[in-house]
C-alpha cells in the first residue's frame, strides 16, 4: 500500500514539474520574466521585464512574436533587433519596440512595446547573439502579453469657474508611454445640443518627459467662462494610434459674481437728553445715528459697561438706543458714552450728567428768585425816574 502511494506521489510531482516553466533549459542559459502574463490596454504601452544568463558575451538581442502553434519561432521575421542596421523587421512593429537597457553586459532584455494594438497579444521569444561564430542561443521560455480594450480614462481638472473670468482646464491622457503622442480634443455640449467646439478658446498640448521611456501628455483649454457654460458638459477626447479613442465628460459649474454698489450713509452719533437732573428723577438719554444698514449702539458710563438692573433700561430701535436710569442719585453722575460700531468703523459721543440733590436744587431756585426780584425793583425805579424827568422837561417848555 505504501509503495502504491509513493508511486502516485512520484507521478504527481513529475506531472507538475512538466507543467512549470523552467527558466534554465540548460546549464548557463537561463531567462527570467517577472510575470507569467503581462496585461495591458490597447493604445497604451507594455513593458516586459526580462533578464538572462549566457556563457558568451552578448552583442545583440532579438525578439520574435510566436503564433500559438509554434514552440520555436526564431526562424520568422523578428519584431525587434538591437542591430540598427538590421532592416528585416516586421512592418507592424517597426519603431514601436525598444530595449530599456542597451548595455548588453548587464544582460537585461526588458523591452517596451508602444502604440499597442489588439493584434499584439501573444507570446514573445528571446534570442541572444554573441560576437563569435556560433555564439547564439534561443530561449524556449516565452513572455506572454495579453491585451484588452482601452479602459483608462483621461483625467480632467477644472478650477473654480467665475462668470467673466478666464479659466484654464487641463486634460491628461492615460498612460505614460513614449510612443506616438495622442491627439487631445475638447468638445462642449449644451442642453439638448450636439457636441461643438468652444468658441474663443486657446488650446495647448504639452509633453512632459518623465524618464527616457515615460512621458505625460497634457492639453490645456483656456477660455472666458460665461453663464452659458453653466450646467453644460465638456468632453476631453483622447485619440491614440490605430483609431483607439477614450473620452471623459464633466459638468461645468460657473458662479456669477454680482457687483453690488452700496451707498453707506454714516453720520456722527447724536445724543438727546438733559445734562442736569434732580435726585430721584429718571435719566433719559437717546443716542441715534443714521447708517445703512443699522449700526450697533452701546451705552457705557465712565468707560465701564452699564449692567442690566431694575433701575436701568436700554431699549433699541432702528438706528437708536435709549438709556433710562430710574431714581437717579448723586453717585449716578458722570460721563455717559454712546459707542456706535458699523463694520470696521467706530464712533463715540459722550454727555456729562450732573445729578443734583434736593437741597442744592431748592437753594438754587431761591437764589434765582432773589435775583429776579431785585432786577424787577431796579427796573421799576429806573422807569419812575425817567418819567419824572420827562415831565419836568415838559413843564419848562410850557
Amino acid at each position: 500500500m505504501n509503495k502504491i502511494i509513493q508511486c502516485l506521489l512520484l507521478v504527481f510531482l513529475l506531472t507538475g514539474a512538466l507543467q512549470l516553466k523552467i527558466p534554465c533549459q540548460q546549464e548557463g542559459y537561463c531567462v527570467t520574466f517577472n510575470e507569467d502574463e503581462i496585461r495591458a490596454e490597447a493604445g497604451l504601452c507594455a513593458v516586459i521585464p526580462c533578464s538572462f544568463k549566457s556563457l558568451f558575451a552578448p552583442e545583440h538581442i532579438i525578439w520574435y512574436k510566436c503564433e500559438k502553434s509554434e514552440d520555436n519561432c526564431d526562424k520568422s521575421v523578428p519584431v525587434f533587433h538591437s542591430d540598427k542596421n538590421e532592416k528585416n523587421i516586421q512592418p507592424m512593429f517597426k519603431g514601436r519596440v525598444l530595449l530599456l537597457n542597451l548595455n548588453m553586459t548587464e544582460k537585461n532584455c526588458s523591452m517596451v512595446i508602444n502604440d499597442l494594438q489588439k493584434s499584439d497579444s501573444g507570446s514573445y521569444q528571446l534570442r541572444v547573439v554573441g560576437k563569435g561564430t556560433g555564439e547564439a542561443f534561443t530561449y524556449l521560455v516565452k513572455a506572454n502579453l495579453s491585451l484588452a480594450d482601452l479602459n483608462q480614462k483621461p483625467s480632467v481638472m477644472i478650477p473654480p469657474l467665475t462668470e467673466g473670468q478666464q479659466a484654464s482646464l487641463t486634460c491628461t491622457a492615460p498612460g505614460l508611454c513614449s510612443g506616438s503622442p495622442p491627439k487631445i480634443t475638447w468638445m462642449w455640449r449644451g442642453e439638448g445640443e450636439k457636441d461643438s467646439y468652444i468658441i474663443g478658446n486657446i488650446t495647448a498640448l504639452k509633453t512632459e518627459n518623465l524618464t527616457a521611456f515615460t512621458k505625460r501628455h497634457v492639453s490645456t483649454l483656456t477660455f472666458n467662462a460665461s453663464a452659458d457654460h453653466h450646467n453644460t458638459s465638456i468632453t476631453c477626447k483622447v485619440s491614440f494610434t490605430g483609431d483607439i479613442n477614450i473620452n471623459e465628460t464633466v459638468t461645468l459649474n460657473v458662479t456669477c459674481e454680482y457687483l453690488i454698489v452700496l451707498q453707506i450713509l454714516l453720520r456722527r452719533p447724536q445724543i438727546i437728553g438733559s445734562q442736569t437732573i434732580k435726585e430721584g428723577d429718571a435719566l433719559n438719554l437717546t443716542c441715534s445715528v443714521d447708517s445703512v444698514p443699522p449700526s450697533l449702539i452701546v451705552w457705557t458710563k465712565n468707560s465701564l459697561s452699564i449692567l442690566p438692573s431694575n433701575r436701568t433700561s436700554s431699549p433699541s430701535n432702528n438706528g437708536s438706543t435709549t438709556l433710562v436710569v430710574f431714581n437717579m442719585t448723586v453717585k449716578d453722575s458722570g460721563r455717559y458714552i454712546c459707542t456706535i460700531t458699523y463694520e470696521n468703523i467706530t464712533e463715540t459721543k459722550y454727555i456729562d450728567i450732573n445729578a443734583l440733590d434736593t437741597w442744592v436744587h431748592y437753594a438754587g431756585c431761591q437764589h434765582s428768585a432773589i435775583k429776579l426780584n431785585g432786577l424787577l425793583f431796579l427796573i421799576y425805579w429806573v422807569r419812575l425816574i425817567v418819567k419824572l424827568f420827562l415831565s419836568h422837561i415838559h413843564l419848562c417848555i410850557s
